[in-house]
């Protein structure tokens, strides 16, 4: 698979300077947690589910998870796990591409016992999502993935949701935080990217935040995520991916824009038209919540509605000026230091302080590609909303 595989080849030759690179399911961690771009989540109990995965990665879904948790309610947990099984027992009939697929479960009870009885469909599953995370909680999880692990022969990832109230409320955040690095950093090979749960942050404090606001405006949120990013986003080889918050609206339908779209795939002239129209339609706070992701360390972002996935996607691109930049950082014979200008000849590249930056870039180039010089987010976003 591919991010943009689900357009026209040579629709992406108009569009990228270079293209993004094609990765599976084996491919190294780095890349896969570079990639998962808009983690699409789905309730279990659905009973056409493997329909919706299908169509989904036709649509350029990449990284799906298939949700026994908050999502659906208690009384429906035994058969959201048997729908699983049936579901992956028809996904692998079928022998279509499937996105990266995780399972959120309760209990790490859950995670070995639904590893046993998936079979030999569990090679469709890529890991587990591990919810309210923190040491206490977490050990017992990397363990029932070890031995789920050693069951199925196969390699299966963590993604734990970081939305613990210990996490949140001030006096047990630092302890908090210093238990869950304890974790992860022992299970380390098994960690593909943490997961923030705003949504629950916010529950604690009965707060919800409004279609015009994004995750930092609530300042309480804003805290957590930097304090977050602080200990477990470090740039040093310590860190780990960390992953934007979930956007909760979306009135925005895609088949608003099926007809402008079809008279062209690159928006001739309409480019301010459809501009306003997500504005209209409550996207302006998404789009500029998933710019204040990346400018604070994260990079993907967790999404409850397909109409999310292609502007997660189009603003995950590299431009051309951020490659060009980054390129320039990183050539060897820039190894000692020193300050240049851009070749954009509009700001200052000092090569030591923006190294760190550049080689993030050049990781998110390879997953995304890099935009041609002349092609922007609406062009992108138009690419890919075409079916």
């Amino acid at each position: 698979m591919r991010h943009f595989g689900h357009i026209a080849p040579a629709a992406r030759e108009g569009l990228f300077f270079q293209e993004p690179r094609e990765f599976g399911a084996d491919s190294p961690a780095g890349m896969l947690s570079a990639a998962l771009g808009a983690t699409l989540y789905s309730p279990a109990t659905r009973p056409r589910l493997a329909d919706d995965v299908i169509k989904q990665a036709g649509r350029g879904v990449v990284s799906m998870v298939l949700c026994l948790e908050d999502s659906i309610d208690d009384s429906e947990v035994a058969g959201a796990e048997e729908n699983l099984v049936r579901q992956f027992a028809d996904l692998d009939a079928r022998g279509s591409e499937v996105p990266l697929l995780f399972i959120r479960v309760r209990e790490p009870s859950q995670i070995v016992d639904l590893v046993s009885r998936l079979g030999r469909t569990v090679r469709l599953l890529s890991g587990f999502v591990l919810p309210k995370f923190t040491e206490e909680r977490g050990v017992p999880f990397m363990e029932a993935l070890a031995d789920a692990e050693k069951a199925c022969g196969q390699r299966l990832f963590a993604m734990p949701v970081l939305e613990s109230p210990e996490l949140l409320h001030l006096e047990t955040r630092r302890e908090a935080l210093r238990g869950i690095t304890r974790t992860v950093n022992k299970y380390r090979e098994r960690v593909l990217a943490l997961r923030l749960g705003v949504t629950d942050f916010c529950s604690a404090y009965g707060l919800r935040r409004a279609p015009d606001m994004t995750a930092y405006d609530v300042q309480i949120v804003g805290a957590v995520i930097a304090d977050v990013v602080n200990v477990l986003g470090r740039a040093d080889g310590t860190g780990f991916t960390i992953t934007g918050p979930v956007w909760e609206y979306f009135r925005l339908q895609e088949r608003m824009f099926k007809p402008q779209l079809r008279r062209s795939p690159f928006l001739e002239g309409r480019a301010e038209e459809l501009r306003t129209a997500l504005i209209e339609h409550d996207l302006d706070g998404l789009l500029r919540e998933i710019e204040l992701d990346r400018a604070n360390g994260l990079l993907g972002k967790t999404c409850i509605h397909p109409s999310h996935v292609a502007p997660v996607h189009a603003l995950s691109v590299v431009s051309h000026e951020e490659f060009s930049d980054a390129q320039d950082i990183l050539r060897p014979e820039r190894g000692g230091g020193g300050v240049m200008r851009s070749a954009y000849t509009n700001k200052m590249n000092e090569v030591k302080p923006h190294r760190a930056w550049a080689e993030r870039t050049l990781q998110r180039a390879e997953a995304f590609g890099v935009a041609k010089e002349d092609v922007g987010f609406v062009e992108l976003l138009a690419a890919g909303l075409t079916e």
